[in-house]
């Protein structure tokens, strides 16, 4: 591109060839800022790598020849941004008008904010609870429940006491979408490469506020979400990756059944621009 990025949006893929044409066609009215497109392939057979080539020839694409697992792909391709801000995308969401734009003038705004996500509206016109309390053993205990029995126990960590139109910190967002600060990112070491599939986007937002910096949530952004739940009550191969990456979590950041350490080390982080706490989730 002639023009320096302002900001670049990371996609990974992987067998995503009826969801790519539908996000890739949404980027351009996400932000009116100069853009760098960056596709991870992780070794799809379906065609997708060459679809995304067809349709648009001008992406920065980069073919794993194996599946290398969601943190270590997203990696390289953030690793290839040449932008102040990367935006992490899943394929299956479609961007709003603006969305993205909304996010990117946060960061602009609060230099003390590391990472910050936009509403995620699923296709019955919901909106999922992709800003929550950092997880317990026991919130995902009672995950396995069945949604009625379980729901009374989740709205405090799902925050479902709030207009989730609003724009407030939060512990941490999805990973469906996050705009990142690079410097920020780079300053933390990345995504964690241990967690294949899993809560590697709950680590990243943590660490960033152990080292001071803030995670927000922005309602006004919206972004549509096909949501698949690939390992909910499966037992199969991903299923156990993903527990694999929840243990190594919970080890690493030495927790298991209360957050309420996490907020007092975070509490206790030095602030990189000298601001107040981040506690703003109630």
């Amino acid at each position: 591109m002639s023009e320096a990025p302002g900001y670049a949006v990371v996609l990974l893929t992987w067998n995503s060839l009826r969801h790519i044409d539908a996000c890739l066609e949404s980027l351009p009215a996400a932000a009116d800022r100069p853009l760098q497109i960056v596709v991870v392939d992780n070794g799809s057979t379906d065609g997708t790598p060459e679809r995304v080539a067809e349709l648009a020839p001008q992406v920065d694409l980069l073919r794993n020849e194996e599946n290398l697992g969601i943190a270590p792909a997203r990696n390289q391709g953030l690793a290839m941004v040449r932008a102040p801000y990367g935006v992490i995308l899943d394929v299956d969401t479609v961007v709003e008008p603006g969305a993205l734009g909304l996010l990117l003038d946060h960061l602009d705004a609060q230099p003390d904010v590391a990472l910050c996500g936009a509403r995620l509206v699923l296709p019955d016109g919901s909106t999922q609870p992709s800003c929550q309390r950092f997880p317990t053993l026991r919130d995902k205990l009672v995950r396995q429940l069945p949604r009625r029995l379980g729901e009374g126990l989740l709205r405090d960590v799902e925050l479902a006491g709030w207009d989730h139109g609003d724009t407030r910190d939060v512990d941490y967002v999805v990973g469906a979408c996050q705009a990142i600060r690079m410097s920020a990112f780079r300053e933390v070491g990345g995504l964690d490469d241990a967690i294949f599939y899993g809560p590697e986007d709950v680590d990243l937002c943590l660490r960033f506020q152990l080292e001071g910096y803030r995670v927000t949530y922005v309602g006004e952004a919206v972004v549509r979400h096909e949501c698949q739940r690939v390992t909910r009550h499966r037992l199969d191969r991903l299923a156990w990756r993903h527990l694999g990456g929840l243990l190594h979590y919970f080890r690493k950041h030495g927790y298991l059944w209360s957050r309420e350490g996490l907020y007092r080390r975070i509490a206790a982080a030095p602030r990189p621009v000298g601001q107040g706490s981040l506690r703003s989730v109630g």
